[in-house]
């Protein structure tokens, strides 16, 4: 399973975008299966349909219900670990988007991830300890 980051999904979906090459190559190697969650994909599609419009919105969504990635979903059970996350990564900050992908990472037992945020998910540890590991760049 890889983990994908709404700057994986914009860079795939956006031709001008600086690693949309880079974003075809890494879907191209590496076959998934992809899972993000929830708001990561609400920050994708804000800035989608802020960047591109409506239509790169929609086609995101519609590769999702088509199964292009799984979708996790955070429960009450995961915010105080949450909570926790966001208060130790005060100071690059860390928003609800990146927590999720960290719950995400410890739930599913692995760091590999697409994002071309290299500052914080090179900062990030899953489990306390374990690094990520950036297919993408």
């Amino acid at each position: 399973m890889i983990l994908a980051d709404t700057g994986f999904w914009l860079a795939l979906a956006n031709r001008t975008d600086r690693h949309h090459a880079r974003a075809k190559a890494a879907l191209a190697k590496h076959r998934g299966p992809y899972a993000t969650t929830w708001p990561v994909m609400t920050e994708t599609c804000h800035l989608l349909a802020a960047r591109l419009g409506s239509d790169a919105e929609i086609a995101f969504i519609r590769s999702g219900a088509l199964g292009a990635f799984e979708i996790f979903a955070l429960d009450r059970a995961h915010l105080p670990r949450i909570e926790a996350l966001m208060d130790k990564y005060r100071s690059l900050p860390m928003d609800l988007a990146d927590a999720s992908l960290v719950i995400l990472a410890e739930e599913i037992g692995t760091g590999d991830i697409l994002s071309t945020d290299v500052r914080d998910f090179g900062a990030y540890r899953w489990k306390s300890r374990k690094p990520f590991k950036n297919l993408l760049l």
